[in-house]
């Protein structure tokens, strides 16, 4: 069963309330007529699978245009990502609503304070990891797109210890491993295991359990990678 209008729905409350519903504007009559929901204005009280969803969808489509253009590969990459986590039905509503954000100027700053007032932090956390794979659709993140990604956590209200943690589980250098964590290469044993001891209790799969099962495969390969990143530094330094 088709569902990603019913998220959408239970999200536009809030999102018309805002700068992300002069984005939206009205050409989602094919939501609509998916879902009973009602649509009105919202104040934050916890994130829901909805909010998060119209959240996502307007990010995506600003990474999407932060190259000055919109590609096949792109596109296709966005689509089999969809269909991946939410099933052929719901990428089918989700790219309907995805053209139409295309067409629209969307400003990240703005759409990105209405974000962080309305989602909790875990859920941000989320959403960028989840827009840094749209970005490396193409094989590599451009630095126009590193760029936007970089400001889109600034405005979301991300530390920058989590932006770097995020970042480099996508952008490999010579040190990834250490960054992910956010130590260095001369961190003692006991510095290594407290970070990834914190990390592995902020990034936890059941954080974000609210959010529903099909949100959680982002989640829990976020937290594959940094389980990946000790292991890698563990065996490099020797230890257990």
């Amino acid at each position: 069963m088709a569902k990603f209008g019913k998220w959408i729905g239970a999200g536009l409350g809030w999102a018309f309330a805002g700068p992300i519903g002069a984005v939206i504007g009205l050409g989602l009559g094919w939501m609509f007529d998916n879902t009973t929901q009602s649509v009105t204005a919202g104040t934050y009280k916890q994130t829901t699978t909805g909010d998060f969803a119209v959240s996502m969808m307007v990010l995506i489509a600003a990474v999407m245009k932060a190259d000055g253009k919109v590609v096949k590969s792109e596109l296709d990459y966005v689509k089999t990502f969809l269909v991946s986590r939410f099933g052929v039905d719901s990428a089918r509503e989700a790219l309907k609503m995805l053209r139409d954000l295309l067409d629209q100027n969307i400003s990240v700053t703005d759409v990105s304070h209405q974000i962080r007032n309305r989602l909790d932090y875990h859920s941000r956390l989320e959403l960028l990891h989840l827009l840094y794979g749209v970005a490396q659709a193409d094989g590599r993140i451009h630095e126009s797109e590193l760029k936007l990604l970089e400001q889109i956590g600034y405005y979301l209200g991300l530390s920058s210890s989590d932006q770097q943690t995020l970042k480099n589980m996508f952008v490999q250098v010579s040190d990834s491993a250490y960054k992910i964590l956010g130590i260095s290469r001369n961190s003692s044993i006991d510095e290594i295991k407290k970070a990834y001891r914190k990390l592995a209790t902020k990034y936890h799969p059941d954080k974000v359990s609210y959010l529903g099962e099909d949100f959680m495969k982002d989640a829990e390969e976020k937290f594959q990678k940094i389980n990946e990143a000790y292991e890698k530094i563990k065996k490099e330094k020797g230890f257990n």
